[in-house]
């Protein structure tokens, strides 16, 4: 397990530097900060000062030299537009990132398996039917359509929910969660729906019915941890997509996390924020990846890492199966 991991850290490090790269070099292509922080009759004095201050007048290879020796330091520098530290605002705004994912994911999950094992039981049915055509509408919604609709139907004409913001209780969390776990009810239902059909056509679900056990202990005693583990594949990749797209849904309901500040940082050109921000996201989806393949691993011995070949190519051809019923 542990060379997997390291070789697994060693695959992920090159990705990330070019990330962080593509970040910095393509945030300083949006303009020039000062005409933002400074005011319109500024003179060239005042914005080669500001330049000099913050580091703006060196080479841009230079400074992402000092980017780098910074990062390596935990440094990531302050931000233009509040002069607090870049790390302190990203590590403030994500938690309320990560809050909101996880809420959507652990509801989405549990109304996949439902309705999922729901369809299953009698594939074609009617039940099956109607699974199927609401996992087909709802994984092509677009986030940012059903959330401007949602805010237009319930906020707006009925007045039932919050436009925006965190303060209100539970009711804030209605729209945002509903925007965000459409999709990932629709692709995951679909997929626990498939693979609880396989499994309750194997024999020994078979003989658990021959001695009596009942529909409802099948579903839950033997057949759903069998069928969990390309279930918890996909739901693994969709929580790396949602952190990773959050950036709409967040801004459209005002949520404080790290989208919003990802788009307030590129709109106000507050790049040591915008560089921080990418970083850390790069850096949680890494991890989360790492976390989804020991979990995999867990629940199918089969897809265990192996020194042999053979057992490695056949683990990755499974996942590459399950990825593609997304």
């Amino acid at each position: 397990m542990w060379t997997y991991l390291r070789k697994r850290i060693l695959q992920s490090a090159l990705p990330l530097v070019a990330v962080v790269l593509g970040v910095f070099v393509l945030a300083r292509l949006t303009g020039d900060p000062s005409k933002l922080y400074l005011p319109l009759n500024a003179t060239q004095q005042m914005r080669d000062d500001f330049a000099t201050r913050n580091g703006f007048d060196k080479p841009i290879w230079e400074q992402m030299g000092d980017y780098f020796l910074g990062v390596l330091r935990f440094d990531f520098g302050e931000s233009l537009r509040t002069g607090e530290s870049a790390s302190t605002m990203v590590l403030r705004a994500f938690p309320a990132t990560l809050q909101l994912a996880g809420a959507t994911m652990v509801i989405a999950i549990v109304v996949a398996v439902i309705i999922g094992s729901w369809a299953a039981l009698k594939p074609n049915g009617i039940a099956d039917r109607i699974v199927s055509f609401f996992a087909m509408v709802a994984a092509s919604v677009p986030d940012f359509w059903l959330a401007i609709l949602g805010i237009w139907i319930f906020a707006i004409t009925l007045g039932w929910l919050p436009t925006s913001g965190t303060d209100g209780g539970i009711s804030v969390w209605v729209l945002p969660i509903a925007t965000l776990m459409l999709r990932p009810v629709g692709v995951l239902a679909q997929i626990v729906r498939g693979s609880m059909v396989t499994v309750l056509g194997q024999p020994y679900v078979n003989v658990a019915r021959s001695r009596g056990a009942g529909q409802m202990r099948i579903v839950t005693h033997h057949a759903l941890r069998n069928a969990a583990a390309p279930a918890l594949t996909v739901a693994g990749d969709l929580t790396v997509s949602m952190v990773n797209g959050v950036v709409i849904v967040e801004t459209i309901f005002g949520w404080p996390g790290i989208g919003k500040l990802m788009i307030d940082s590129i709109l106000q050109r507050d790049f040591a924020v915008l560089q921080a921000a990418v970083l850390l996201t790069a850096l949680a989806i890494f991890a989360l990846n790492i976390v989804i393949d020991f979990g995999y691993a867990a629940l199918d011995p089969r897809v265990r890492p192996s020194s042999k070949a053979g057992h490695g190519k056949k683990a990755t051809s499974e996942k590459q199966e399950v990825a593609a019923h997304v």
